[in-house]
């Protein structure tokens, strides 16, 4: 009878542990206030992306959009960025670098 007695005090424990209320959900991560902060771009990055301050993040998606605008994406090796007149300047003279190597690239030419 003492088996019979703690099963169901184990049954009583789990129902009441389940109906408890869910606990509140984290709230969704908060963009980085240091990627929000315009940066003024040089005056080489400024022919690609325009001369106003705008924040980092949006320097990548104008940088990506000239890019993929003008098929300067290698067709091989997706990673490879073609540099044309324009982007040359800003990759240090290079004919062609990676797509790690284009960010660390583009952050000297931002203040």
């Amino acid at each position: 009878m003492a088996k019979a007695a703690k099963k169901s005090a184990k049954k009583t424990a789990k129902k009441s542990a389940a109906k408890k209320p869910a606990a509140k959900k984290k709230s969704a991560r908060k963009p980085n206030a240091a990627f929000m902060a315009p940066v003024t771009p040089s005056a080489e990055l400024s022919e690609v992306v325009g001369s106003k301050p705008i924040p980092r993040t949006e320097v990548t998606k104008k940088l990506w959009g000239y890019i993929k605008k003008n098929g300067l994406q290698d067709q091989k090796n997706k990673r490879m960025i073609n540099a044309d007149a324009a982007l040359k300047p800003v990759f240090g003279g290079k004919s062609s670098v990676n797509m790690f190597e284009m960010t660390k690239l583009v952050n000297k030419h931002l203040s």
